[in-house]
């Protein structure tokens, strides 16, 4: 088995239209897809984003720390949650990045985690 990322993108415009039952939709939709992932005991973990505004970047490659507001990255999108989950290969990956999609119906990104290195290397 493998573990992958699946990243939900958006931008302000995506959803600066949605009324809040729309909202609500979404959120019950996730929420139906995350039940979904634990019955099918592929459930990692998963977690919803708060705004981009709330974030702080960290440099430590310097001899001091600096600590910056706001996104690492200067996008029009950036990730409003994610799923991480377990399955047995790509095309399994996608097949749930896609009802993932259409229950928050925004894009979804998939992609694997790194292997890890044999124990005896």
């Amino acid at each position: 088995m493998t573990q992958y990322l699946l990243t939900v993108h958006g931008s302000d415009e995506d959803y600066a239209e949605v009324t809040p039952e729309q909202m609500q939709e979404m959120f019950t939709a996730v929420d139906r897809f995350n039940q979904k992932l634990q019955a099918d005991d592929v459930w990692v973990f998963a977690g919803g984003l708060e705004s981009v505004a709330s974030a702080s970047v960290v440099d430590a490659s310097g001899d001091a720390p600096v600590v910056t507001d706001g996104p690492y990255l200067e996008t029009k999108e950036h990730i409003g949650g994610f799923w991480i989950i377990d399955v047995p290969d790509a095309e399994t990956a996608v097949q749930y990045a896609t009802e993932g999609s259409r229950a928050c119906q925004g894009k979804v990104e998939v992609r694997p985690f790194q292997a890890e290195p044999p124990a005896d290397a």
